[in-house]
């Protein structure tokens, strides 16, 4: 698939480039590492749910500690938070690689690293997505955000598929020592942009300084606490498609192991495309981000009926890639059309949203397909995050003094035409 010119608009600016490439190489390393924990504690235990352990010890720190994150990177200059950061998962990186060489039974160490890396990511994360928005113009941060969600799933799709190669060869030490490394391509774009060229944010100061300050901007602003719930449930019921394409795969489908591979390449391919859509796109609305909810659940709930792999796959292609453009979408507009000075803490906000999302999704889509079927679990939670999609439209429409109709940009026919028409049949 070509890349229209506007859809690269970001990569004018080489402070961009930069920062683009250094973050495939970041993401590509984090995969790699990430499958070799999950693999090693798998290992170790013969415990799927300790592996799911170690993802809550990563996710906690975000929804405890985020908020804190969020004010630090208010208030301080992004890049010395970066660099901190990065250097902090480096050593962490390096720690997780002597433990597997020298003790790899010892999951007490992994799960301590999962804990510490969880608390620079919530503390670290809000800046490091401060500084993205620094290193282009605001015209071109949507642009920035959508090649990110194209480069983020390229790095998984590559970082996936290299531990698979390397991890026979270098062992899971060697898959964390990669990690570690991959860190300094960061550093080294840090070092090489020009600062000249950045786009620095206002810094909080005064009474908008704090966690209490954040916090109370998101409260006093309607149409933020409607996206922000828009997005939990829509992160809870309509995201955690690990669970559903496993339980699909393994049951109705009886498809097994290599079927869920197949659905999930699948869904990595449509991630891209939505980020490729989601590039080309000169501006992204809330228009665009409700309408793609409201299909994209419906979509969700016609999985449920599909009768064959083939078919449930090919669904799970435009799914995937509205994720992407949602999660853009909600990016890009929290970014935009808030106060510079509070956009650490409004990232922080949406990151401990996430974070609350999966650990509440993953939960409850697994006792569904459980005890509902993987089939009514889908048609079910499709038509929640639907019915959640529409009353987020009801509320933004109301809160901007527009009919849904007009906020969706659908043609809404005049009372008297609505009555000559029901006379006429």
């Amino acid at each position: 698939m070509r890349f229209p010119a506007a859809s690269l608009r970001a990569f004018r600016h080489r402070n961009y480039r930069l920062w683009a490439g250094a973050d495939i190489v970041s993401v590509t390393g984090t995969w790699m590492q990430v499958l070799g924990v999950n693999w090693l504690i798998l290992k170790a235990t013969g415990s799927a749910t300790s592996v799911g352990l170690s993802l809550v010890l990563t996710a906690l720190p975000t929804m405890i500690l985020g908020m804190w994150g969020g004010s630090l990177a208010d208030r301080l200059p992004s890049r010395p938070v970066v660099v901190a950061s990065q250097i902090a998962q480096a050593a962490l990186a390096a720690t997780l690689a002597m433990i597997a060489l020298k003790d790899p039974g010892n999951i007490t160490a992994v799960y301590g690293v999962a804990l510490a890396g969880g608390v620079v990511t919530a503390l670290g994360g809000p800046a490091l997505g401060r500084f993205g928005a620094e290193v282009v113009p605001p015209e071109d941060l949507p642009n920035a955000l959508s090649l990110g969600s194209v480069l983020n799933s390229a790095g998984r799709i590559l970082g996936m598929s290299l531990a698979g190669v390397l991890m026979p060869v270098a062992g899971m030490p060697g898959l964390f020592m990669i990690n570690a490394v991959s860190f300094f391509a960061v550093l080294a774009a840090l070092a090489m942009m020009r600062r000249s060229e950045m786009y620095v944010l206002e810094r909080a100061s005064g009474e908008s300084r704090g966690i209490r300050a954040g916090v109370a901007f998101v409260l006093r602003t309607p149409w933020l606490l409607t996206i922000f719930g828009l997005a939990l449930v829509l992160g809870s019921m309509g995201r955690n498609y690990q669970v559903t394409m496993a339980s699909m795969s393994a049951g109705p489908l009886a498809a097994g192991a290599g079927g869920y591979a197949l659905l999930s390449t699948v869904f990595a391919v449509g991630t891209v495309i939505g980020g490729i859509a989601a590039a080309g796109r000169p501006q992204l609305t809330m228009r665009l981000l409700l309408a793609t909810a409201i299909v994209t659940s419906l979509a969700q709930a016609f999985s449920g009926v599909m009768p064959v792999l083939s078919l449930f796959a090919m669904v799970m292609l435009p799914i995937a890639a509205g994720g992407v453009v949602i999660d853009t979408t909600i990016g890009s507009r929290i970014q935009l059309d808030t106060p510079e000075k509070m956009r650490g803490r409004i990232l922080a906000v949406n990151g401990i949203v996430g974070a609350a999302a999966g650990a509440i999704g993953g939960p409850v889509l697994g006792w569904m397909c459980d005890n509902l079927g993987p089939r009514n679990a889908l048609e079910i939670s499709g038509l929640i995050t639907a019915g959640a999609a529409l009353l987020a439209a009801v509320a933004l429409a109301r809160i901007n003094g527009v009919s849904v109709a007009g906020l969706l940009g659908l043609p809404s026919l005049p009372v008297r035409r609505v009555a000559a028409a029901v006379e006429e049949i």
